[in-house]
């Protein structure tokens, strides 16, 4: 079982480690004002929902993505059997 979640921690890692190498910013909605009204379909301008952005640095996606490498290699040398 170690194994398997040391294996899905690094895949993580590599994948979010190939992303950032290739975004140069995200934008990540606020999800706080889900309960507003629902807008109807002929309405002129919708309500922006607030953001933020996101800018990795030069650094974040070699870090991710060696971090990641090591702890692929620790979970290829656990046993099999989960000890």
């Amino acid at each position: 079982m170690w194994r398997a979640f040391f294996y899905a921690v690094g895949v993580v890692l590599v994948v979010l480690g190939v992303e950032c190498l290739v975004i140069d910013s995200a934008e990540i909605k606020n999800g706080e004002n889900r309960n507003r009204p629902a807008l109807s379909v002929w309405s002129p301008d919708p309500i922006q929902e607030p953001t933020k952005t996101v800018r990795p640095a030069d650094w974040h996606p070699w870090s991710l993505l060696a971090t990641g490498s090591i702890v692929l290699i620790y979970s290829f040398t656990l046993r099999r059997n989960g000890q």
